[in-house]
């Protein structure tokens, strides 16, 4: 059986340089004893903020170094824990920094419930006074819209101290899926033995062996079954934590305590599961379509991931697949394009799997360092579109930090999306262009028309499963393995329709969804989806100067609300055209693919 590598065996080129965080862990060490000064100082400000805008300045401004440090500190204990989640020192790191967190949390938690008893006409004095808490501005305004929502100072206080156990059970489910499970070996195309991880599972579902296919499948949600009363149990307690939390915080419900960050209407949330649900026989007659092509009686689970069509697949390099990043983005303009070439060279990106590594992939790092990219990188064509996927989430955060301040130096997720969604389909876009061969062509459209399923349907319905398991527990119900296979069953039923076979081993999947442990989080992909279709199409019908609105956006962080800075890019995801306008993109390709066949 060909197993999975180790670290070391693993090229030093392929994997990521994080000196940009710490030169090594006694640089760590300095700087974990040095939040601990800090916050041991901070607390003289308790009491104060009002006295002068000076004093309010400073405090917002050793508030930001503290956890700026403390950000530091928590990226390099867990990217080097993701290397490999085996490893007892790094487990004890990203423990100790989480603990350390949680100390800082609470030495900080007198800070809200203080601003908020400030009148605003003194903070309107202060900031005339002070130029420097002008900075401060919008900040201050999403401080003051969560007033009703602010506790008291030992409230708060409490809650803070709590928080190291309030995200336990996220913790629990990425051990138990990333370090203890495993999913034995299956017999591939050739006939050889191969350990099943999470890292290749969808290669397997991708493949033209339906058995191979099916045998993938049926053995992942066998392992997930086994324990799935444990992960029912996770789950339900981390929903119940969402649930008391809002309550606690005297919002009406969980999906408003979420949404209320971003301050976005459940409206948006609402609209979007309506206009997707509104267009599911397009999915339906697209599902019946891919049945046909890949001549089957019944079109399995299974069966959903394997290309529509039969044309050479040759293995995708790394290289190979930086030169296609590179190609597909350069209507973004040079800056951009070298920026990110640069990134390449210079130890941005782990690349391929190792015994241990934190599956799947994602961009992450500090304001200080360099914007990392975790990959678990296959030589297929789907992880050029996830490298130029994260690519976008990490180019988002060299330009931000690069014109905001530390306190606007994040994204929304609301936002993030749409910056990793653009490259993508802007790749799909220049690969479908230079495709001279028609059966490229129609091969590339079923891509394209895949990203569309397994983004704006399949998180809408992660969506709709998200919002029938917080109702549930809102309403006092218990979140059995059986209630949440149940809803999640019906729920593939509703989405893929009643033509197709839905094997029963699909109802446990939401076992094995990490966004679930963090609520209300997987619409965003996609109503960030929908902004990145507009987006790009505007960039390729109007040039430069759409080009030149998107870097704009780019560079905003979060100096504003997220729906006000799409607004930036020409995207207003406050009403429904632009998820409307998405699904007639989908149809649209849906119908272009059916003339080609």
């Amino acid at each position: 059986m060909k197993k999975t590598k180790k670290r070391d065996e693993i090229s030093e080129r392929y994997k990521w340089r994080l000196e940009s965080l710490y030169p090594n862990d006694g640089a760590w060490e300095k700087d974990f004893i040095e939040v601990g000064r800090i916050l041991e100082l901070y607390g003289a400000y308790s009491g104060r903020l009002s006295e002068s805008a000076g004093v309010l300045l400073e405090a917002l401004e050793r508030k930001d170094e503290l956890w700026r440090i403390t950000e530091r500190l928590y990226v390099y204990a867990r990217m080097r824990k993701d290397e490999d989640n085996r490893n007892s020192h790094y487990q004890a790191l990203l423990d100790r920094i989480q603990t350390l967190m949680a100390k800082v949390s609470a030495g900080l938690s007198f800070f809200v419930p203080e601003f908020i008893e400030i009148p605003e006409e003194k903070l309107a004095v202060f900031t005339s006074e002070e130029a420097g808490l002008k900075k401060y501005g919008h900040y201050i305004k999403a401080l003051l819209r969560e007033k009703a929502h602010v506790l008291s100072r030992p409230e708060e206080n409490l809650i803070a101290q709590l928080s190291e156990v309030t995200s336990a059970t996220g913790d629990i489910f990425g051990m138990i899926n990333n370090a203890d499970m495993k999913f034995g070996g299956i017999t591939d195309e050739a006939g050889d033995e191969m350990e099943l991880t999470h890292g290749n599972y969808i290669a397997f579902m991708e493949s033209k062996d339906r058995r191979v296919r099916k045998d993938a499948f049926t053995q992942m949600y066998d392992a997930y079954a086994a324990i799935r009363n444990t992960l029912a149990a996770t789950y339900s307690y981390n929903t119940k934590n969402d649930v008391v939390s809002a309550r606690i915080r005297r919002y009406p419900s969980s999906i408003e305590a979420a949404l209320s960050g971003d301050n976005i209407a459940v409206s948006v949330y609402d609209s979007l599961i309506e206009a997707v649900n509104d267009r599911l026989g397009v999915l339906h007659r697209y599902l019946e379509l891919r049945r046909r092509v890949m001549k089957l009686d019944e079109l399995h689970m299974y069966d959903v991931y394997a290309p529509l069509f039969d044309i050479k697949q040759d293995a995708v390099s790394y290289d190979e697949a930086v030169a296609m990043m590179k190609r597909g983005l350069s209507v973004l303009g040079e800056e951009y394009v070298n920026t990110a070439a640069a990134g390449v060279e210079k130890g941005w990106i782990d690349v391929y799997e190792n015994e241990g590594k934190t599956s799947g992939a994602y961009s992450f790092g500090s304001y200080d360092s360099n914007p990392y990219i975790l990959m678990n990188y296959s030589n297929k064509l789907k992880d050029v579109f996830t490298l130029v996927h994260e690519m976008g989430h990490s180019m988002h955060s060299w330009y931000t930090r690069r014109n905001q301040p530390f306190v606007y130096g994040g994204h929304s997720i609301f936002t993030a999306e749409v910056a990793s969604t653009v490259n993508e389909s802007l790749l799909m876009q220049r690969l479908i262009a230079e495709a001279d061969d028609p059966e490229r062509k129609k091969y590339l459209l079923g891509m394209h028309i895949e990203e569309f399923r397994t983004t704006l349907f399949r998180q809408t319905m992660f969506a709709e499963f998200e919002k029938l398991t917080h109702e549930a527990v809102e309403r006092g119900e218990a979140l059995t393995a059986d209630k949440l296979s149940e809803d999640y069953y019906m729920l593939n039923r509703k989405y893929f329709g009643d033509n197709m076979s839905i094997d029963e081993d699909i109802a446990i999947e939401w076992a094995r969804i990490p966004h679930f442990y963090r609520a209300f989080y997987v619409y965003k992909y996609a109503t960030g989806y929908s902004a990145a279709s507009a987006i790009s199409k505007g960039i390729l019908e109007n040039g430069t100067a759409a080009a030149e609105a998107y870097i704009s956006f780019l560079k905003t962080g979060e100096s504003d609300d997220p729906i006000e800075l799409l607004k930036i890019a020409g995207v207003d995801m406050s009403r429904p055209e632009p998820v409307l306008r998405a699904m007639d993109t989908f149809e649209g390709l849906v119908n272009e693919l059916e003339r080609l066949i």
